[in-house]
């Protein structure tokens, strides 16, 4: 494996770590996860809806920690397999300034936007 590839694995290795800890600390309340709980007999209900929205962002946070902790793995096993690096659409090199950017990219910058365009 060149020293390049040893570098972005390190990068990868670094940025899952991060991710996860931070995820870590994302725990929703699981004791509150009804509609009104019986504790919520005593709040306003502006104060029990600010409650549910911040317990449905940590939800969305610790999904999306999750989806990017699952495509570092991705990238993780292209790197082993020798395929880090080449845009799955197109099997052409993604550049490096989008491996930089991303570094778990599967696409280069045009199959990327043709996607998000679909």
């Amino acid at each position: 494996m060149s020293s390049d590839l040893d570098a972005r694995r390190a990068e990868l290795l670094a940025l899952r770590e991060r991710i996860s800890a931070t995820a870590a600390g994302i725990v929703p309340d699981e004791e509150a996860s009804g509609e009104m709980n019986s504790a919520a007999g005593d709040q306003h209900l502006a104060d029990h809806a600010s409650e549910m929205l911040d317990r449905e962002l940590d939800w969305t946070l610790e999904e999306n920690a999750e989806r990017i902790v699952t495509e570092i793995d991705d990238a993780l096993a292209r790197i082993e397999e020798g395929r880090y690096g080449v845009c799955a659409a197109c099997g052409e090199a993604i550049p490096e300034e989008r491996l930089t950017a991303v570094p778990y990219a599967t696409l280069c910058l045009n199959d990327k936007r043709v996607q998000e365009r679909a």
